[in-house]
Formats: structure tokens, C-alpha cells, sequence
């Protein structure tokens, strides 16, 4: 829940993402964009954290790791930085 608390808290909503990888849970594909509007309330794991994004008229969670920040504030970009380091360690 650490970094659920972390990423909600830090992350400024909203803020426009590109697809830097395709995953088999989300229906993005490499270099698409998206408008990420907040957490998902899906149960966060030490390796899984989704978020909200608006797509295709509709809202939908996506993982985070997927994403990389475009239009997004210091402190957002940062933030997934945070979270892709530790995912990759």
C-alpha cells in the first residue's frame, strides 16, 4: 500500500502518457497515447500498480509500467520514474 499511498499522493492528475510497451492486459499499443485521470482502485501488489486512463470513450485501468509521462508535472514524472526503477531492480 506504500506505494499506492506514494504514487496517488505525488502523481498530478490529469496528465497525458505515451504506450512505451505492450502488455497483454491492456488494450494500448506502442507509442499510443492516453489521458491518465487517476488510480484504479484494483488491489496494488509490489509489482502491479494500474491506473485510470480515458480511451476510446471510455475509462479503463492500464499497469503503470507501461506508461511514460508526455504533458505531466515534475512531480508526476518522477513519480513513474520512481516506480519503473523499482519495478526493474
Amino acid at each position: 500500500m506504500g506505494w499506492y499511498a506514494y504514487l496517488d499522493d505525488t502523481m498530478d492528475f490529469p496528465f497525458e502518457a505515451r504506450c512505451i510497451t505492450e502488455r497483454e492486459e491492456s488494450p494500448l499499443e506502442e507509442g499510443e497515447t492516453a489521458h491518465v485521470v487517476g488510480m484504479s482502485p484494483a488491489e496494488p501488489t509490489l509489482s502491479q500498480m494500474f491506473v485510470i486512463i480515458e480511451w476510446m470513450n471510455r475509462e479503463l485501468g492500464v499497469p503503470l509500467e507501461q506508461l511514460e509521462p508526455v504533458k505531466a508535472s515534475r512531480d508526476t514524472k518522477q513519480a513513474i520514474a520512481d516506480w519503473q526503477y523499482w519495478l526493474s531492480r
